[in-house]
């Protein structure tokens, strides 16, 4: 890389934690983007963008966008493919130690591009492993390897409790991307972690399944 044998630079993962001799095998693996940097927290000088591969289970074919469970009962599936969306933002707010801020935004202004839905939070913020793994279809959020599997360790669902916010919507990890592709043609998740300067983004349209 053109480094001078005097100066010291570490290698880390878009998560910011440093490859060292005894997590080299965990962490790097194929298809894992690593930074070079000179510190943990150097800021980064240019964006950087990973695509991501995976297979898509059989229910990407077979159920999304058909919301055959919402059509049986009868019901409007719209308020339903938001409250997937929701249900994302009261899982992230959980854990708030402040107020817990929940914006909804419907935006119709053509000159700011197509119309959209928007939902904002205050929440803990996702690292780009965590958006890698809700991307993936029919992942339950309790199962999902790396940073969600020490959320919910020992998870308990709560009884039931009128007017309760408690993120037990999607409990099977299949709603989010349903109600995204119901409800338009692609996601754009935009997520600071609370403890790094590092602001991760990700796209999933239509064309790209």
């Amino acid at each position: 890389f053109g480094i001078p044998t005097d100066e010291n630079f570490v290698i880390t993962t878009t998560n910011r934690k440093e490859i060292t001799e005894d997590n080299f095998s965990e962490l790097v693996q194929d298809g894992v983007t690593l930074y070079l940097l000179q510190s943990v927290d150097q800021m980064l000088l240019l964006a950087t963008k990973e695509r991501i591969d995976f297979l898509p289970h059989y229910d990407t074919l077979v159920k999304s966008g058909m919301y055959e469970y919402y059509a049986s009962e009868g019901q409007n599936p719209l308020p339903f493919a938001l409250a997937e969306l929701i249900d994302n933002s009261l899982s992230a707010t959980s854990r708030n130690t402040g107020i817990r801020s929940i914006q909804i935004k419907l935006l119709f202004d053509d000159s700011q591009g197509k119309s959209a839905v928007a939902v904002i939070d205050n929440g803990r913020g996702m690292t780009s492993k965590q958006l890698n793994n809700w991307a993936v279809y029919r992942l339950s959020k309790f199962t999902r390897q790396g940073d969600f599997e020490s959320d919910h360790s020992g998870y308990v669902r709560p009884l039931p409790v009128p007017r309760s916010l408690n993120s037990d919507i999607s409990y099977f990890g299949v709603g989010g991307k349903q109600a995204v592709f119901f409800v338009g043609q692609s996601a754009r998740m935009i997520s600071k972690p609370a403890d790094s300067q590092d602001v991760h983004e990700l796209v999933l349209s239509k064309e790209d399944f």
